[in-house]
Protein backbone atom coordinates (compact mmCIF):
# COMPACT_ATOMS: atom_id res chain seq x y z
CA UNK A 1 0.00 0.00 0.00
CA UNK A 2 1.26 3.83 -0.79
CA UNK A 3 0.07 7.35 -0.02
CA UNK A 4 1.00 10.36 -2.45
CA UNK A 5 -0.04 13.85 -2.68
CA UNK A 6 -0.67 15.39 -6.01
CA UNK A 7 0.94 18.41 -5.27
CA UNK A 8 -0.88 20.43 -8.22
CA UNK A 9 -3.74 19.82 -7.14
CA UNK A 10 -2.86 20.87 -3.56
CA UNK A 11 -4.65 24.06 -2.19
CA UNK A 12 -2.71 23.76 1.44
CA UNK A 13 -6.19 24.10 3.05
CA UNK A 14 -4.19 21.71 6.01
CA UNK A 15 -7.72 19.37 6.71
CA UNK A 16 -5.28 16.48 6.36
CA UNK A 17 -2.83 17.89 8.88
CA UNK A 18 -5.70 18.25 11.28
CA UNK A 19 -7.03 14.98 10.14
CA UNK A 20 -3.62 12.66 10.79
CA UNK A 21 -3.44 11.57 14.50
CA UNK A 22 0.07 10.65 13.91
CA UNK A 23 1.63 14.08 12.50
CA UNK A 24 2.28 12.46 9.67
CA UNK A 25 1.26 15.45 7.27
CA UNK A 26 2.53 19.34 7.12
CA UNK A 27 2.21 22.30 4.78
CA UNK A 28 5.38 23.32 3.21
CA UNK A 29 5.67 25.93 0.94
CA UNK A 30 1.64 25.52 0.76
CA UNK A 31 1.42 22.39 -0.42
CA UNK A 32 0.95 19.39 1.49
CA UNK A 33 3.59 16.76 2.20
CA UNK A 34 4.06 13.38 3.99
CA UNK A 35 6.74 12.74 6.37
CA UNK A 36 8.18 9.83 8.14
CA UNK A 37 5.47 9.26 10.63
CA UNK A 38 3.05 8.16 8.19
CA UNK A 39 1.26 4.73 9.34
CA UNK A 40 -0.71 4.99 5.84
CA UNK A 41 -4.07 4.66 8.07
CA UNK A 42 -6.18 6.72 5.28
CA UNK A 43 -7.34 9.78 7.97
CA UNK A 44 -5.79 12.00 5.41
CA UNK A 45 -7.02 10.61 2.42
CA UNK A 46 -10.81 10.80 3.61
CA UNK A 47 -10.04 14.21 5.07
CA UNK A 48 -9.41 15.76 1.31
CA UNK A 49 -11.80 17.41 -0.29
CA UNK A 50 -9.69 18.16 -3.25
CA UNK A 51 -8.95 14.52 -4.18
CA UNK A 52 -5.53 15.13 -4.23
CA UNK A 53 -4.53 12.11 -1.37
CA UNK A 54 -3.87 9.06 -3.17
CA UNK A 55 -3.62 5.52 -2.37
CA UNK A 56 -2.93 2.40 -4.92
CA UNK A 57 -5.33 0.66 -2.69
CA UNK A 58 -9.30 -0.13 -4.56
CA UNK A 59 -11.63 -1.17 -1.68
CA UNK A 60 -14.19 -3.43 -3.24
CA UNK A 61 -16.96 -4.25 -0.93
CA UNK A 62 -17.65 -7.91 -1.65
CA UNK A 63 -21.27 -9.61 -0.89
CA UNK A 64 -21.41 -10.17 2.82
CA UNK A 65 -24.96 -11.31 2.68
CA UNK A 66 -24.42 -14.70 3.20
CA UNK A 67 -22.90 -14.53 6.40
CA UNK A 68 -25.58 -14.17 9.42
CA UNK A 69 -25.46 -14.50 13.45
CA UNK A 70 -23.63 -13.90 16.86
CA UNK A 71 -21.43 -16.70 17.37
CA UNK A 72 -19.31 -16.99 21.37
CA UNK A 73 -17.10 -19.43 21.76
CA UNK A 74 -17.73 -21.59 24.77
CA UNK A 75 -14.41 -22.15 26.65
CA UNK A 76 -14.63 -25.02 29.46
CA UNK A 77 -12.30 -26.47 31.62
CA UNK A 78 -12.69 -29.99 32.82
CA UNK A 79 -16.62 -29.48 31.61
CA UNK A 80 -16.75 -26.04 33.73
CA UNK A 81 -17.85 -23.12 31.85
CA UNK A 82 -15.39 -20.23 32.29
CA UNK A 83 -17.39 -17.21 33.75
CA UNK A 84 -16.45 -14.88 30.78
CA UNK A 85 -18.38 -16.85 28.64
CA UNK A 86 -20.92 -15.62 30.47
CA UNK A 87 -20.22 -11.96 30.17
CA UNK A 88 -20.11 -12.57 26.19
CA UNK A 89 -23.19 -14.03 25.32
CA UNK A 90 -24.27 -10.58 27.42
CA UNK A 91 -22.77 -8.84 25.51
CA UNK A 92 -23.73 -11.26 22.55
CA UNK A 93 -27.23 -10.59 23.29
CA UNK A 94 -27.18 -7.02 22.79
CA UNK A 95 -25.33 -7.08 19.94
CA UNK A 96 -28.12 -9.78 18.24
CA UNK A 97 -31.34 -7.27 19.40
CA UNK A 98 -29.24 -4.56 17.68
CA UNK A 99 -28.55 -6.75 14.08
CA UNK A 100 -31.29 -8.98 14.24
CA UNK A 101 -29.31 -11.78 13.83
CA UNK A 102 -30.07 -14.74 16.58
CA UNK A 103 -26.89 -15.27 18.97
CA UNK A 104 -25.06 -18.84 19.06
CA UNK A 105 -22.47 -20.46 20.64
CA UNK A 106 -19.61 -23.26 19.62
CA UNK A 107 -18.46 -25.68 22.07
CA UNK A 108 -15.63 -28.13 21.93
CA UNK A 109 -14.33 -31.20 24.26
CA UNK A 110 -15.08 -34.54 24.76
CA UNK A 111 -18.67 -35.51 26.60
CA UNK A 112 -19.89 -31.81 26.21
CA UNK A 113 -23.49 -32.26 25.98
CA UNK A 114 -24.41 -31.04 29.55
CA UNK A 115 -22.09 -27.79 29.52
CA UNK A 116 -23.62 -27.08 26.14
CA UNK A 117 -27.06 -27.51 27.47
CA UNK A 118 -26.05 -25.25 30.21
CA UNK A 119 -25.29 -22.24 27.99
CA UNK A 120 -29.14 -22.31 26.94
CA UNK A 121 -30.69 -20.60 29.84
CA UNK A 122 -27.61 -17.51 29.41
CA UNK A 123 -29.31 -16.75 26.38
CA UNK A 124 -27.93 -19.26 23.37
CA UNK A 125 -30.65 -19.89 21.00
CA UNK A 126 -28.08 -22.54 19.34
CA UNK A 127 -25.22 -24.82 21.04
CA UNK A 128 -22.75 -26.15 18.52
CA UNK A 129 -21.30 -29.12 20.67
CA UNK A 130 -17.73 -30.74 18.98
CA UNK A 131 -17.61 -33.60 20.60
CA UNK A 132 -14.47 -35.59 19.93
CA UNK A 133 -11.81 -37.30 21.81
CA UNK A 134 -8.81 -35.30 20.84
CA UNK A 135 -10.96 -32.23 21.72
CA UNK A 136 -11.12 -33.53 25.76
CA UNK A 137 -7.32 -31.52 26.59
CA UNK A 138 -7.20 -27.38 24.61
CA UNK A 139 -4.30 -28.16 22.09
CA UNK A 140 -3.97 -25.13 19.47
CA UNK A 141 -4.30 -26.96 16.31
CA UNK A 142 -7.34 -29.33 17.19
CA UNK A 143 -9.11 -26.61 18.46
CA UNK A 144 -8.24 -24.00 15.96
CA UNK A 145 -9.06 -26.85 13.02
CA UNK A 146 -12.93 -27.75 14.22
CA UNK A 147 -13.89 -24.26 15.02
CA UNK A 148 -12.66 -23.11 11.61
CA UNK A 149 -14.85 -25.87 10.24
CA UNK A 150 -17.50 -24.99 12.46
CA UNK A 151 -17.11 -21.65 11.32
CA UNK A 152 -16.82 -22.04 7.32
CA UNK A 153 -20.09 -24.17 7.34
CA UNK A 154 -21.81 -22.39 9.93
CA UNK A 155 -21.27 -18.33 8.42
CA UNK A 156 -21.66 -16.08 11.26
CA UNK A 157 -21.57 -12.49 11.02
CA UNK A 158 -19.53 -11.81 14.23
CA UNK A 159 -17.34 -14.66 16.19
CA UNK A 160 -16.64 -13.85 19.83
CA UNK A 161 -13.69 -15.05 21.79
CA UNK A 162 -12.92 -14.44 25.42
CA UNK A 163 -9.23 -12.92 25.97
CA UNK A 164 -8.28 -15.52 28.13
CA UNK A 165 -4.87 -17.66 27.48
CA UNK A 166 -6.70 -20.19 25.55
CA UNK A 167 -8.93 -17.51 23.35
CA UNK A 168 -5.56 -15.01 22.69
CA UNK A 169 -3.73 -18.66 21.70
CA UNK A 170 -7.01 -19.93 19.47
CA UNK A 171 -9.06 -16.93 17.87
CA UNK A 172 -5.51 -15.64 16.20
CA UNK A 173 -5.28 -18.78 14.53
CA UNK A 174 -8.93 -19.14 13.51
CA UNK A 175 -8.72 -15.69 11.58
CA UNK A 176 -5.17 -16.36 9.88
CA UNK A 177 -7.11 -19.86 8.53
CA UNK A 178 -10.06 -18.18 7.82
CA UNK A 179 -7.85 -14.93 5.81
CA UNK A 180 -10.01 -11.87 8.34
CA UNK A 181 -8.86 -9.64 10.47
CA UNK A 182 -8.69 -10.11 14.58
CA UNK A 183 -9.25 -6.93 16.92
CA UNK A 184 -7.79 -8.54 20.41
CA UNK A 185 -8.79 -7.39 24.10
CA UNK A 186 -11.77 -5.25 23.41
CA UNK A 187 -13.11 -3.66 26.13
CA UNK A 188 -16.38 -2.31 24.14
CA UNK A 189 -18.52 -3.89 21.15
CA UNK A 190 -21.27 -1.96 19.53
CA UNK A 191 -23.37 -1.95 16.28
CA UNK A 192 -23.13 0.78 13.32
CA UNK A 193 -26.61 1.67 12.98
CA UNK A 194 -26.04 3.37 9.50
CA UNK A 195 -23.69 0.03 8.19
CA UNK A 196 -24.32 -2.62 10.45
CA UNK A 197 -20.72 -3.37 11.12
CA UNK A 198 -19.64 -4.09 14.09
CA UNK A 199 -17.10 -1.42 16.36
CA UNK A 200 -14.72 -3.30 18.02
CA UNK A 201 -13.45 -0.74 21.08
CA UNK A 202 -10.07 -1.31 22.61
CA UNK A 203 -7.70 0.78 24.50
CA UNK A 204 -4.19 1.88 22.38
CA UNK A 205 -0.98 3.39 22.26
CA UNK A 206 -0.54 2.19 26.06
CA UNK A 207 -4.14 3.21 26.96
CA UNK A 208 -4.14 6.50 25.88
CA UNK A 209 -6.38 6.46 22.92
CA UNK A 210 -9.33 4.47 22.65
CA UNK A 211 -9.63 2.91 19.36
CA UNK A 212 -12.27 2.24 17.27
CA UNK A 213 -11.82 -0.76 14.30
CA UNK A 214 -14.08 -2.16 11.71
CA UNK A 215 -14.13 -4.69 9.48
CA UNK A 216 -15.97 -3.64 6.25
CA UNK A 217 -14.93 -5.93 3.90
CA UNK A 218 -14.34 -9.20 5.39
CA UNK A 219 -16.41 -11.57 7.45
CA UNK A 220 -16.63 -13.13 9.92
CA UNK A 221 -16.21 -10.07 12.22
CA UNK A 222 -13.42 -11.84 15.05
CA UNK A 223 -13.33 -10.12 18.14
CA UNK A 224 -11.37 -11.36 22.03
CA UNK A 225 -12.93 -9.21 24.51
CA UNK A 226 -11.46 -8.78 27.93
CA UNK A 227 -12.93 -10.98 30.62
CA UNK A 228 -14.80 -8.62 33.84
CA UNK A 229 -15.47 -5.76 31.42
CA UNK A 230 -18.80 -7.26 30.10
CA UNK A 231 -21.82 -7.21 32.62
CA UNK A 232 -22.95 -11.41 32.59
CA UNK A 233 -26.09 -12.78 30.96
CA UNK A 234 -29.21 -13.00 33.16
CA UNK A 235 -29.81 -16.88 33.51
CA UNK A 236 -33.55 -17.96 32.49
CA UNK A 237 -34.88 -21.37 32.74
CA UNK A 238 -37.55 -20.77 30.51
CA UNK A 239 -35.55 -20.10 27.83
CA UNK A 240 -35.37 -22.40 24.62
CA UNK A 241 -33.10 -23.66 22.64
CA UNK A 242 -31.04 -26.59 21.23
CA UNK A 243 -27.86 -28.40 21.00
CA UNK A 244 -26.55 -29.47 17.74
CA UNK A 245 -23.95 -31.59 17.24
CA UNK A 246 -20.93 -31.23 14.84
CA UNK A 247 -18.67 -33.27 13.51
CA UNK A 248 -15.01 -31.98 12.97
CA UNK A 249 -14.03 -35.08 11.73
CA UNK A 250 -10.26 -34.61 13.55
CA UNK A 251 -7.22 -36.66 12.85
CA UNK A 252 -4.49 -37.19 15.04
CA UNK A 253 -2.51 -35.47 12.29
CA UNK A 254 -4.37 -32.34 13.16
CA UNK A 255 -2.48 -32.04 16.42
CA UNK A 256 1.14 -31.57 16.37
CA UNK A 257 1.32 -31.88 20.20
CA UNK A 258 0.44 -34.27 22.75
CA UNK A 259 -0.53 -33.95 26.22
CA UNK A 260 1.32 -36.06 28.28
CA UNK A 261 0.24 -34.62 31.77
CA UNK A 262 -1.74 -31.65 33.51
CA UNK A 263 0.12 -30.06 36.50
CA UNK A 264 -2.39 -27.56 38.19
CA UNK A 265 -0.20 -24.57 39.46
CA UNK A 266 -1.22 -23.65 43.44
CA UNK A 267 -2.00 -20.18 44.04
CA UNK A 268 -1.24 -17.91 47.17
CA UNK A 269 -4.45 -16.63 47.44
CA UNK A 270 -7.77 -16.97 45.46
CA UNK A 271 -8.69 -15.42 42.01
CA UNK A 272 -9.08 -11.48 42.21
CA UNK A 273 -11.77 -11.65 39.76
CA UNK A 274 -14.08 -13.68 42.18
CA UNK A 275 -13.01 -11.01 44.58
CA UNK A 276 -16.27 -9.07 46.02
CA UNK A 277 -13.76 -6.57 47.78
CA UNK A 278 -10.24 -5.40 46.55
CA UNK A 279 -7.54 -4.03 48.55
CA UNK A 280 -5.19 -2.98 45.92
CA UNK A 281 -1.59 -0.89 46.53
CA UNK A 282 0.63 0.80 44.03
CA UNK A 283 3.97 2.84 44.07
CA UNK A 284 2.90 4.62 46.90
CA UNK A 285 2.71 1.76 49.05
CA UNK A 286 6.79 1.92 48.76
CA UNK A 287 7.48 -1.63 49.81
CA UNK A 288 6.52 -5.17 49.76
CA UNK A 289 6.46 -5.06 53.78
CA UNK A 290 4.06 -1.88 52.91
CA UNK A 291 1.75 -4.66 51.68
CA UNK A 292 1.35 -6.25 54.97
CA UNK A 293 -0.89 -3.48 56.22
CA UNK A 294 -3.35 -3.74 53.11
CA UNK A 295 -3.38 -7.78 53.23
CA UNK A 296 -4.87 -6.78 56.94
CA UNK A 297 -7.72 -4.94 55.98
CA UNK A 298 -8.10 -7.57 53.30
CA UNK A 299 -8.42 -9.81 55.72
CA UNK A 300 -10.95 -7.59 57.90
CA UNK A 301 -12.87 -6.96 54.87
CA UNK A 302 -12.98 -10.31 53.67
CA UNK A 303 -11.62 -9.64 50.65
CA UNK A 304 -8.11 -10.16 48.51
CA UNK A 305 -4.70 -7.79 47.76
CA UNK A 306 -4.08 -6.75 44.34
CA UNK A 307 -2.12 -4.68 42.83
CA UNK A 308 -0.60 -2.38 39.98
CA UNK A 309 1.61 -3.11 37.12
CA UNK A 310 4.43 -0.94 39.28
CA UNK A 311 3.83 -3.27 42.31
CA UNK A 312 3.96 -6.21 40.17
CA UNK A 313 7.05 -5.08 38.60
CA UNK A 314 9.06 -4.32 41.59
CA UNK A 315 8.18 -7.86 42.76
CA UNK A 316 5.57 -6.71 45.54
CA UNK A 317 2.52 -8.89 45.00
CA UNK A 318 2.60 -11.98 42.66
CA UNK A 319 1.48 -11.61 38.55
CA UNK A 320 -1.71 -12.87 38.56
CA UNK A 321 -2.72 -10.55 41.58
CA UNK A 322 -2.39 -7.43 38.90
CA UNK A 323 -5.39 -5.06 37.65
CA UNK A 324 -5.10 -2.94 34.92
CA UNK A 325 -4.90 -2.94 31.12
CA UNK A 326 -1.87 -5.42 31.26
CA UNK A 327 -3.76 -7.20 34.14
CA UNK A 328 -6.71 -8.22 35.04
CA UNK A 329 -10.32 -6.59 34.87
CA UNK A 330 -12.13 -6.70 37.86
CA UNK A 331 -15.98 -5.45 38.92
CA UNK A 332 -15.63 -6.12 43.19
CA UNK A 333 -18.35 -4.52 44.91
CA UNK A 334 -15.91 -2.28 46.72
CA UNK A 335 -12.69 -1.20 45.22
CA UNK A 336 -9.97 0.67 47.48
CA UNK A 337 -7.29 1.62 46.07
CA UNK A 338 -3.95 2.79 48.39
CA UNK A 339 -1.05 4.72 47.12
CA UNK A 340 -2.09 4.30 43.12
CA UNK A 341 -1.94 7.57 41.51
CA UNK A 342 -5.07 6.12 38.70
CA UNK A 343 -3.15 6.47 35.33
CA UNK A 344 -5.77 5.54 32.41
CA UNK A 345 -3.98 2.15 32.24
CA UNK A 346 -4.68 0.79 35.90
CA UNK A 347 -8.10 2.68 35.70
CA UNK A 348 -9.21 0.47 32.51
CA UNK A 349 -9.08 -2.67 35.01
CA UNK A 350 -10.67 -1.50 37.48
CA UNK A 351 -13.54 1.10 36.81
CA UNK A 352 -16.41 -1.23 36.61
CA UNK A 353 -15.98 -1.93 40.18
CA UNK A 354 -19.36 -0.79 42.78
CA UNK A 355 -17.87 1.66 44.98
CA UNK A 356 -14.34 2.89 44.34
CA UNK A 357 -12.30 4.10 47.83
CA UNK A 358 -9.03 5.74 47.21
CA UNK A 359 -6.52 6.86 49.48
CA UNK A 360 -3.09 8.81 48.60
CA UNK A 361 -1.40 11.55 49.30
CA UNK A 362 -1.54 13.44 46.51
CA UNK A 363 -4.81 15.51 46.55
CA UNK A 364 -4.72 15.92 42.50
CA UNK A 365 -3.99 12.47 42.16
CA UNK A 366 -6.44 11.01 38.96
CA UNK A 367 -7.46 8.63 41.25
CA UNK A 368 -9.81 10.95 43.16
CA UNK A 369 -12.11 11.80 39.73
CA UNK A 370 -12.90 7.68 40.08
CA UNK A 371 -13.36 7.41 43.33
CA UNK A 372 -16.60 7.62 45.12
CA UNK A 373 -14.69 7.95 48.22
CA UNK A 374 -11.34 10.00 49.05
CA UNK A 375 -8.83 9.91 51.11
CA UNK A 376 -6.24 12.61 51.30
CA UNK A 377 -3.62 11.19 53.88
CA UNK A 378 -0.57 8.63 54.14
CA UNK A 379 -1.15 5.20 53.05
CA UNK A 380 0.45 3.58 56.15
CA UNK A 381 -1.30 5.51 58.74
CA UNK A 382 -4.84 5.71 57.13
CA UNK A 383 -4.85 2.16 56.48
CA UNK A 384 -4.17 0.76 60.00
CA UNK A 385 -6.68 3.31 60.76
CA UNK A 386 -9.43 2.09 58.67
CA UNK A 387 -8.20 -1.79 59.77
CA UNK A 388 -9.00 -0.44 63.36
CA UNK A 389 -12.00 0.87 62.67
CA UNK A 390 -12.96 -2.40 61.31
CA UNK A 391 -11.69 -5.04 63.95
CA UNK A 392 -13.07 -2.26 67.04
CA UNK A 393 -16.32 -2.81 65.63
CA UNK A 394 -16.74 -6.45 65.15
CA UNK A 395 -16.19 -6.78 68.81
Amino acid sequence: MAIWIEAEACTGCGLCVKACPYGAVEVVEGKAVLNDRCTLCGACIEACRHGCIRTDVVEETPDLSGYRGILVFAEQREGAIHPAVIELLGAGAGIAAACGEPLEAALAGRDVREAAESLIPFGASTVHAIDDPALEAYRTLPYATSLARLIEARKPSIVLFAATHVGRDLAPRIAARLGVGLTADCTGLEIDASTGHLKQIRPAFGGNVIATILSRTTRPQMATVRPGVMAPAEKDASRGGEVVPFEASIREADGAAKVVERVKRRKSGGDIRDASVIVAGGRGVGSAEGFESLRALAKALGGAVAGSRVAVELGWVPAENQVGQTGFTVRPDLYIACGISGAVQHAAGMMGSGTIVAVNRDPGAPIFEMADFGIVGDVHAVVPLLTKGLVDRER
